[in-house]
């Protein structure tokens, strides 16, 4: 590989189409709307008396989504986010250490035999949520995904089928909206947009790729490639993970809350949710206490979704415990908090004596699912993806630090980080009981016992991190690499409090209503019983919408009928 490498377009197997966007506008006209900032000052604002429809806690993938639809169908609804109202322009910044602010930085415990660090790489905090700092990559669970119980002998199966979820794949990626290469994994299927180019780092990739016979394709990733609606083109200086200041990535702050609010919603912003308020029969949910401002406040609601993640959903649960549900709320099997999952994340680089300039461009830039499913000859049972990370300076720091560079030694690999092109997986651990979240006995500001996060890796996925590092390695050194290294890490929280066919099985039924009360949802990512080796933004965005679809043409028994006309 000779001459510098900087750019170049990315070309697809399959000609791309751009679909129609006028149902896009029909349903969610976000992008067509003035910035949500200027749409805040008059947003709608109930009174804690004033009993809405629905009271959803957590403004995120799952929480803003299912906001947005219901608003959007005439329901009455309030969004609690503990966190602040993002003001893109002012409160983001083009620097990693100016941008900790976004993560949940609360206190927490963990433990296990395999600890989990909390914060910038599986949490959020605001208005949008982690996608508000995710890399913007955006697949599709596999159709298998759905059965690993049954087609592989471990997991479980999900109460629904790909098929179910497949339409609402479809048109959350025309909302996003996502740009990419045909997908010839899972269920093979184009994306809305074509792909983005393609800088140093994922050239390395395809190249690499490429001599080894692996396939590999462009995107997909939620970033408008050119203008849509009011949004404008990418600009490629790549601080996805420090929030997208020209707002071309998408996240719930852009992509569903200004069309929630001009349907009537309310998104009230440093709102910290206590617990979910019963009945005193402790039956049906009335609304949620919260504290903003610092006074205790309840906001009355026909019915009650949390989607506070797989960390605080849990937490919330457990500390709602009351009459008819002593061990917390919907917990009458032992299964809130259990069966959390993270992916190993390890990361991969090589240095080439090209300058790569890796961060030159979105952080997944190319990927590759070659590896996604179960090899009936390998010792291990499902998979891992692959696909290009651009750690900026402050992380590469870490990551070179951690290889027992120190002093001058540091600085002058710090000087080399123009060279160097990175590679990440994202494995598949297996859901296990014991991985789970309780009640510490430390307690939070607010005086309310904080979460503790246990968690140990098994045999399967010691595994699969080996064989994840390894095929970055080949990649690398095909494309042309010399010194190599590698960090582990983990990513993405999902689990908490699953989907099942029973109460048995699950906190949730497959209309994301908990078993144990008629009129309380979870819609967030804790709900997922498997992970797969996808980034599970758009899975969480499509099940909230389902949920929410369902809800509101009266496909879920008893669920509470929609009070106001559309307005």
């Amino acid at each position: 590989m000779s001459g510098k490498r900087w750019w170049r377009p990315a070309t697809g197997t399959l000609r791309e189409t751009l679909r129609p966007q006028g149902d896009v506008r029909a349903r969610n006209a976000s992008a067509w709307l003035p910035h949500v900032t200027r749409l805040r000052s008059d947003m709608r604002r109930f009174e804690d008396d004033d009993e809405v429809d629905m009271v959803v806690v957590g403004c995120g993938a799952g929480g803003a989504t299912f906001t947005q639809r219901l608003a959007h169908a005439g329901w009455r609804v309030v969004c609690l986010e503990a966190g602040p109202f993002w003001d893109p322009e002012h409160d983001w910044v083009s620097d990693e250490a100016g941008s900790r602010h976004l993560y949940w930085n609360e206190p927490r415990v963990i433990g296990g035999s395999h600890p989990v660090p909390l914060g910038a790489n599986n949490s959020g905090r605001g208005v949008g949520g982690s996608m508000v700092h995710f890399a913007g990559y955006t697949p599709r669970f596999h159709p298998s995904d759905f059965r690993t119980r049954s087609q592989d002998g471990v997991g479980a199966d999900w109460p629904i089928r790909y098929e179910q979820l497949r339409p609402y794949y479809e048109r959350l990626e025309r909302e996003l909206p996502v740009a990419g290469q045909y997908w010839p994994w899972g269920d093979p299927h184009p994306h809305p947009h074509a792909p983005h180019p393609v800088g140093g780092n994922g050239e390395v990739m395809l190249e690499g790729c490429a001599r080894l016979g692996i396939r590999a394709r462009v995107g997909p990733v939620a970033i408008a490639n050119g203008r849509f609606g009011n949004r404008p083109h990418c600009i490629y200086r790549g601080f996805c993970l420090q929030g997208c200041k020209v707002d071309a990535k998408a996240s719930p702050l852009i992509t569903h809350v200004p069309d929630a609010i001009t349907h009537g919603a309310e998104i009230r912003d440093g709102a910290m949710a206590t617990r979910v308020v019963m009945d005193a029969a402790g039956r049906r949910a009335t609304g949620v206490a919260y504290v903003r401002e610092g006074r205790e406040r309840v906001q009355r609601a026909r019915a009650v979704a949390v989607a506070g993640y797989s960390i605080e959903t849990p937490r919330l649960l457990l500390n709602s415990a009351g009459p008819g549900h002593p061990h917390g709320l919907a917990n009458g099997h032992d299964l809130v908090g259990r069966y959390v999952m993270v992916q190993g994340a390890p990361q991969t680089a090589g240095r080439f004596p090209d300058e790569i300039r890796m961060y030159k461009a979105p952080p997944p830039e190319v990927s590759s699912e070659e590896f996604y499913e179960t090899d009936p000859a390998k010792p291990y049972r499902r998979g891992f993806s692959i696909q290009t990370v651009s750690p900026l300076p402050i992380t590469w720091a870490e990551h070179v630090a951690a290889q027992g560079h120190w002093g001058a030694d540091l600085r002058s690999r710090m000087r080399d980080y123009v060279h160097w092109a990175t590679l990440g997986a994202l494995c598949e651990f297996l859901p296990q009981p014991d991985n789970r979240v309780t009640l510490a006995d430390e307690t939070d500001r607010l005086g309310l016992p904080v979460a503790r996060f246990d968690h140990s890796q098994c045999a399967n996925d010691d595994m699969l991190m080996e064989a994840a590092q390894k095929v970055m390695e080949d990649i690398l050194r095909a494309a042309g690499a010399g010194e190599l290294m590698t960090i582990g890490r983990y990513a993405h929280l999902v689990g908490g409090c699953r989907m099942g066919r029973n109460p048995e099985e699950g906190v949730v039924d497959s209309d994301l209503r908990t078993f144990a009360v008629p009129n309380l949802f979870i819609t967030d990512g804790s709900v997922l019983p498997t992970q797969g080796s996808a980034n599970p933004a758009l899975t969480i965005m499509a099940l909230a919408d389902r949920a929410a679809d369902r809800l509101v043409h009266g496909r879920v028994p008893e669920a509470p009928a929609r009070k106001a006309a559309r307005r």
